[in-house]
């Protein structure tokens, strides 16, 4: 049998394909527990994979197998952490750190929340149903009983409103 790259497979290649095909997804889970972000887990994945299959003739018990995996993940990962780890030292002075205020983000919800009120009836149904309600512009068409080009201009209108929205504009300049 011929692979993708011209060269011949070996029953060893075969047995290691089926062996990922049926036990990628739970390995991948493994290594998603292990990382921060699916990319570096199929990243981990892929490095344990690679350790795994040349020494796949050395693994007898074909059980074994998702262990020796997993162990190589483990110990992939705790080399990359050793790698990115800063080495922190004690000091008696403590930097001034900026401490973030969460409020901004309800205060700017009722801004928001005041300037969409004040918008004609309409218009303000019509971005509630956008924007909040997620809907898309045929289904607020239908919603509303009247078509997709008046939903866009309705819609074009009010941003247009909201953007000049005085509060709005002092907001923006604030945050």
């Amino acid at each position: 049998m011929v692979g993708v790259t011209g060269t011949t497979r070996t029953p060893r290649y075969d047995e290691f394909s089926r062996y990922v095909a049926e036990r990628g997804p739970a390995l991948l889970r493994m290594a998603r527990s292990l990382t921060n972000n699916l990319a570096d887990a199929e990243d981990l994945l892929q490095a344990a994979l690679v350790k795994t299959f040349l020494s796949w003739e050395r693994i007898a018990d074909p059980r074994a197998r998702d262990g020796y995996v997993r162990r190589a993940m483990v110990n992939t990962q705790i080399s990359e952490w050793r790698r990115k780890r800063l080495d922190v030292y004690p000091t008696d002075d403590i930097p001034e750190q900026r401490v973030d205020d969460p409020t901004w983000r309800s205060d700017l919800a009722d801004v928001v929340g005041r300037a969409i009120e004040r918008l004609p009836e309409r218009q303000r149904a019509t971005v509630v149903l956008r924007y909040y309600d997620d809907l898309t512009e045929a289904q607020i068409a239908a919603r509303m009983g009247v078509t997709l080009g008046t939903v866009k201009s309705t819609l074009s209108r009010a941003v247009d409103k909201l953007r000049r929205d005085a509060d709005l504009v002092i907001e923006r300049a604030v945050n």
